[in-house]
């Protein structure tokens, strides 16, 4: 018989230990339910829902200028020539609009009440959170001939609407800062910032977009008129185009969809989409119907023309999708999101009407384009059958796997520790250190891979000639998770099934061997020439590995200063001179500089870079992924000058510099 568990007094669960958390108390106890974290990213979160209410006047056809200012008190501003937000008083709860917009949730115009026909701020839930999660905010409506203000301190009214003179126009102007008491950080980033305006600027051609950071007095303006045909030309700015950007644009019902394409001499793939503006990271609807029109339309074409004969096969999707660059923008009436940070997008009838536009304009664009058509099909060609060489490379990776069932590569020394969330994984520069490693981990939970010679540029190899790569080859086999069949950049978490009925992508991160990965090199210009090519190859081909923050970067010391029995040590010549100062010695004292792992005892390693407890290692974020492509594109990729000119530009920010 089924049991009811009856509390009572004595144990001290009673009715009065239930909480009911009123107004936006709940956020600001729980706030990582509404923005994902409260460090940089959650931080940054709130600017984003602001902005993206600016955007949706921009939507709704009545706001044609954004000015963002981070001002030098920490606080940020967004004001817009939209209607400005209504002040009169809510016929339900009897408050101003303003008001209700700021301290409810899921209080706003966008549930179908007639204010905005398409929207990304679809959850009623953006500025309320942001209110509740600031020290203090303020908005001023400009609307119906006058100027109203309101203030409100951590999600409550500190002041009641009042008005405060004339208006000659309209708008609205936000200016919240961030409450200490909930963020790990204050601190905002422009580079962050820059990358969203200028996305939603070739997103929105009708608007001009402005940022001024007060500290510097940098102004930046972002207004392109070619929309997101010009977004994939300055996306493929460091790259060589082989044809024109293609655009295609169509509707149906309420579903508007625009697609521009362009592909490159290069290796990689790199999709961009959104919804209502909304950058859907996980892809969804839109995406697979654009993939899946995209691979029939060149198939269709490659056999019309005879490119492709009766007996061969069908371009895979992989192969039709390499050195791709698109941007796939939908607007709908009412989109399906996945939560509130909106990054997948499950409308079923989007699927269709993108694939429908992209299979007629591709097809009109290929046959009105033969030049361009024969460079995008030979280009599938070259892809197909470096696909097939690389099948054979994967295959053998894969008999290597331990999660096949096989051995683990010779050269790895594993832990006996069988939980991946407890493991870790030392990728070490060089046999000698990896030696030292070896000797100094602690062989229960840390395993240790030494990485013999340089590392291959994936950047500039093809897959097939990548799998061929011993290294390349032992790490994949290593961390078991196999490996994307195909660089990429852009939209990576929406796997479809290509024409013949395999999955696009082979990486399954859930195979994952050891849940920390730590790159240690030496701590010089070879050792950062290595991290750097590692850093291509996990974010071009693991790039969910490093999202998920699974990778690392231990940061070994360049000096040991002795001190008794106890051993000092300086990562830079600053700290350095500030140890020898505390110490109240010169730079004529003994002093060991470690100019490689190797030169290090097995007891130092362990203590600078593999002690969890003492250890000095930097974790792998992508915080902004267009710019994480674009420098990859710049370090790695064939083309000098761009490299060139980012030395000279960036020279004077090396901290360290190798001279011997």
């Amino acid at each position: 018989m089924a049991r009811t568990r009856v509390s009572s007094p004595a144990n001290g669960y009673t009715a009065s230990s239930i909480q009911v958390l009123k107004g936006l108390d709940a956020v600001r106890r729980r706030p990582a339910m509404y923005i994902g974290d409260t460090g940089s990213r959650g931080l940054h979160h709130l600017f984003v829902e602001v902005v993206d209410n600016a955007i949706d006047e921009v939507l709704a056809g009545r706001c044609t200028r954004i000015d963002v200012v981070l001002r030098r008190d920490g606080a940020i501003s967004v004001e817009d020539n939209g209607r400005g937000i209504p002040v009169d008083k809510h016929p339900e709860v009897k408050l101003p609009g303003v008001e209700v917009a700021m301290t409810m949730l899921h209080a706003g115009s966008k549930f179908g009440g007639g204010g905005y026909r398409v929207a990304g701020g679809l959850h009623g839930v953006g500025v309320s959170v942001v209110n509740a999660l600031s020290e203090w905010l303020e908005v001023e409506v400009r609307r119906d001939g006058k100027v109203w203000c309101q203030i409100f301190k951590r999600g409550k009214k500190s002041t009641d609407l009042q008005e405060m003179g004339k208006a000659t126009r309209t708008g609205t102007v936000v200016t919240f800062k961030p409450d200490a008491q909930v963020f790990e950080t204050l601190e905002f980033n422009p580079e962050i910032i820059t990358a969203r305006l200028r996305e939603l600027a070739y997103l929105n051609p009708t608007a001009k977009i402005t940022f001024t950071v007060e500290e510097t007095g940098e102004k930046q303006e972002f207004h392109y008129k070619g929309g997101i045909a010009a977004y994939v030309e300055h996306l493929n700015r460091l790259r060589d185009p082989l044809h024109r950007v293609a655009r295609f644009a169509g509707a149906r019902e309420d579903v508007e969809a625009e697609v521009a394409l362009q592909y490159n001499q290069g290796y990689l793939e790199s999709l961009h989409s959104y919804a209502n503006n909304i950058h859907t990271m996980e892809g969804g609807t839109h995406l697979s119907g654009f993939k899946t029109a995209l691979t029939r339309a060149i198939n269709a074409y490659a056999r019309k023309v005879g490119l492709l004969k009766e007996k061969e096969p069908n371009f895979s999707g992989d192969d039709a999708r390499e050195g791709l660059t698109a941007v796939i923008s939908v607007k709908l009436l009412n989109p399906q999101f996945e939560g509130q940070t909106k990054t997948k997008l499950g409308n079923t009838e989007v699927e269709g009407l993108v694939s429908s536009i992209v299979y007629e304009g591709l097809t009109s664009y290929l046959e009105e384009n033969p030049s361009a058509a024969r460079r995008i099909v030979d280009k599938a060609i070259t892809a197909s059958r470096a696909r097939e060489a690389a099948r054979k490379a994967s295959e053998l990776i894969k008999r290597k796997s331990a999660l096949e069932g096989t051995t683990l590569p010779g050269t790895l020394w594993d832990c006996s520790e069988k939980d991946p969330a407890k493991c870790e994984l030392f990728l070490v520069e060089g046999k000698s250190a990896g030696g030292a490693a070896k000797q100094g981990r602690d062989s229960r939970y840390q395993a240790v891979l030494p990485l013999r010679g340089v590392v291959l540029n994936v950047e500039r190899a093809r897959f097939d000639k990548m799998l061929n790569n011993e290294e390349i080859a032992t790490l994949i086999s290593a961390l078991g998770t196999g490996i994307a069949e195909r660089a990429t950049n852009g939209n990576g978490g929406d796997e479809d099934a290509d024409v013949n009925g395999e999955a696009s992508s082979k990486f399954d991160l859930s195979r994952l061997r050891y849940h920390h990965i730590i790159i240690m090199a030496d701590a010089d210009v070879d050792g950062a020439h290595i991290r750097t090519l590692l850093l291509t190859f996990f974010f071009r081909y693991m790039r969910p590995l490093v999202e998920r923050g699974h990778l690392y970067i231990a940061l070994p010391p360049l000096y040991g200063v002795p001190s008794g029995k106890e051993m000092l040590y300086a990562h830079s010549d600053a700290q350095l001179d500030d140890i020898l100062k505390r110490l109240g010695k010169d730079n004529g004292t003994v002093l060991q500089r470690y100019k490689g792992l190797a030169e290090m005892s097995a007891d130092q390693l362990a203590e600078t870079a593999m002690e969890p407890a003492k250890r000095n290692v930097r974790q792998v974020t992508i915080e902004d992924a267009e710019r994480a492509d674009e420098l990859f594109t710049i370090l790695m990729g064939d083309k000098v000058e761009p490299r060139k000119d980012f030395i000279i530009t960036h020279a004077k920010e090396v901290t360290d510099i190798d001279l011997v």
